[in-house]
């Protein structure tokens, strides 16, 4: 593709957008642009860069992430655009790579993504040096060895990174705005792509490395629009998304997700609840797998204790 313009959005973080320009200013090839969809009323102070930095004042609470990616696509003006979340530092071919691989596939690709400790980014950084201590989520499948694979199950759609062409995303109509907060937005547009028959694939290269945050997993802060989303994907799609959290909430006695009737949150996570899913500080990420591993083994615990303990009450005369 002969222009490639990035978008990111952002709410607070400064620090991170920071380091996601510094990123795109490494890059071997540079970005036509980088369109910010500012969820917030200041303005961020940026460095110079070699590009052209434009914000957009994107309003909306709770954070209107689908409406934000919206925005900021209208305003690009590249041929491709490059999305990127605001806590990701793009390798220093991020660029190029998606030039030459929207090249070759008209879809929606997906690049690597790799995760910084704690003061992975403290001082001088470097993506050579980032590469020495990030990982691999363990929840989410490599990148292929070479190329371009197609990815077969449209929930794998992640949109932590990812290129599309311009025309393609306007042409099916980008997110669905009514998903407010955080939560099911990039599944909607996975299986709006899988319907429409384009693409999603994994490639190899276009790499992140995330930077570390606290972070809860899976989220109950945001398990207000977890819930009012999956609703919303059940009504237009005839089933539920993010399975996975929710089964974790049901496992936490946080709702109470009954196929056929409306979710019902049955009480506010507490600070046991805020312990057990937040992600601490030697963890470059959180992960939902582990926490239910942990509930089911507590209720395990649990019905084998109160077995025991029927077993045990004697026998009425």
């Amino acid at each position: 593709m002969s222009t490639v313009s990035v978008v990111t959005l952002a709410k607070g973080r400064p620090a991170h957008l920071t380091n996601l320009v510094l990123g795109l200013m490494r890059q071997t090839r540079a970005p036509a642009e980088l369109v910010v969809a500012r969820m917030q009323d200041q303005p961020y102070d940026l460095p110079e860069a070699p590009f052209p930095i434009r914000q957009i004042p994107v309003a909306g609470d709770p954070l209107p992430l689908a409406a934000a990616r919206n925005r900021a696509v209208a305003a690009a003006s590249g041929e491709a655009v490059v999305f990127l979340d605001v806590d990701c530092i793009p390798a220093p071919t991020l660029v190029a790579d998606y030039a030459r691989r929207l090249g070759e596939c008209d879809g929606l690709l997906m690049g690597e993504v790799l995760y910084l400790p704690g003061g992975a980014t403290a001082g001088a950084w470097s993506s050579d040096g980032f590469a020495d201590v990030a990982v691999r989520h363990s929840d989410r499948r490599g990148p292929p060895a070479e190329g371009i694979e197609i990815c077969n199950d449209y929930r794998c759609f992640w949109s932590l990174n990812f290129a599309m062409r311009k025309a393609t995303f306007l042409g099916v109509g980008g997110f669905d705005e009514r998903y407010a907060g955080y939560g099911g937005e990039d599944t909607d547009f996975g299986k709006l792509l899988d319907q429409r028959g384009i693409a999603i694939a994994w490639l190899e290269g276009a790499r992140v490395y995330h930077q570390y945050h606290p972070h809860h997993m899976p989220p109950i802060h945001h398990l207000d629009s977890v819930v009012r989303n999956a609703e919303l994907f059940e009504a237009k799609w005839g089933y539920r998304t993010m399975g996975h959290w929710l089964h974790a909430f049901r496992l936490m006695g946080l709702i109470d997700d009954t196929p056929g009737r409306p979710i019902r949150i049955l009480r506010r996570p507490d600070a046991d609840d805020l312990a057990l899913t937040g992600q601490q500080s030697h963890q470059p990420y959180s992960n939902t797998a582990s926490v239910i591993r942990i509930l089911d083994a507590r209720n395990a615990a649990a019905l084998t204790e109160r077995a025991g303990t029927l077993a045990a009450e004697p026998e009425p005369a």
